[in-house]
């Protein structure tokens, strides 16, 4: 069913590539007109050439709470209001320990992460206020449980979770809802850059995360940014309009544990110990045909 947004203003974050971009294509597609912001001007120029006069792109380094609003004020100016915001800018962060964390490394991914969804909120809020909106943001299943981010990152993302419930009781009265996405494995260049790549080497590493990706969890396929974008139309459309202080999760399920060979491996030394064949145990958990 096209044109589910139909008449809708989106702001986005973070737009230009990755799950961004790919929420763009998709609002788009699905009738809204959208403010894209970013730091990539290149990639937000081509955008704009290649989707139209639907799509308004603007600079927008969310560190500074100055080019939030401005981004903001742009989508009331250029369209006339805001229905939907997606704080959805960020990146992987430094791969620091407990014992090696610096203050530095914690306000730029604090500020990055948490800072930036919280502004976005703030400013957004004076848009809807009178007409009611949605406001969703990227969190990840980092924060959700260990083993899926660095400290920093998992962190700052467990905070938007905890944020996006307070704040959608804060704003029901108003008729805002407030969710987050929580992304599993997405294949993007979240990953290379977090380790320092540059913008576009990290770029080329996305199929062969994809590749990668694809025996990591249940649903045995790599996340794509057009798997988070659905999620993100749903919340911004009128289907999801009695949802709100949700962290929607969308992992290809592996949240829910090892499956599989990855069960077998998990369980082989206890299996052992009680004198069980792993193959035989291989058996009992392959599904029948």
């Amino acid at each position: 069913m096209a044109g589910r947004l139909e008449g809708k203003v989106a702001l986005i974050t973070g737009a230009a590539s990755g799950i961004g971009r790919g929420t763009v294509d998709l609002f788009v597609k699905e009738g809204a007109r959208v403010v894209a912001a970013d730091v990539q001007d290149d990639k937000g120029s081509r955008m704009v050439e290649q989707l139209g006069k639907s799509v308004r792109y603007v600079r927008c380094d969310v560190y500074d709470e100055a080019q939030i609003k401005n981004a903001v004020d742009l989508a009331v100016k250029a369209f006339g209001k805001l229905d939907c915001l997606f704080n959805n800018a960020g990146t992987g962060g430094p791969l620091e320990n407990a014992d090696t964390v610096t203050a530095e490394g914690f306000d730029a991914v604090m500020h990055l992460h948490l800072r930036a969804a919280l502004f976005g909120i703030k400013h957004a809020m004076p848009a809807m206020k009178a007409r009611g909106g949605s406001i969703i943001s990227t969190a990840s299943i980092a924060g959700l449980q260990h083993g899926f981010g660095p400290l920093l990152y998992s962190i700052a993302k467990a905070s938007i979770v905890h944020m996006s419930k307070v704040a959608a009781g804060q704003l029901a009265p108003f008729n805002i809802r407030v969710n987050c996405i929580c992304p599993g494995l997405i294949a993007t260049p979240i990953f290379a850059k977090g380790i320092g790549m540059a913008t576009q080497v990290a770029d080329q590493t996305v199929a062969a995360v994809a590749t990668a990706a694809k025996n990591s969890q249940p649903i045995a396929r790599a996340g794509l940014p057009e798997d988070i974008a659905e999620a993100a139309l749903f919340l911004a459309s009128d289907g999801s309009t009695f949802v709100t202080g949700q962290a929607l999760t969308v992992d290809g399920g592996i949240t829910i544990g090892p499956t599989g060979e990855r069960q077998v491996q998990v369980f082989a030394p206890i299996m052992q110990a009680m004198g069980i064949d792993p193959e035989m145990l291989q058996q009992l958990l392959t599904p029948k045909p």
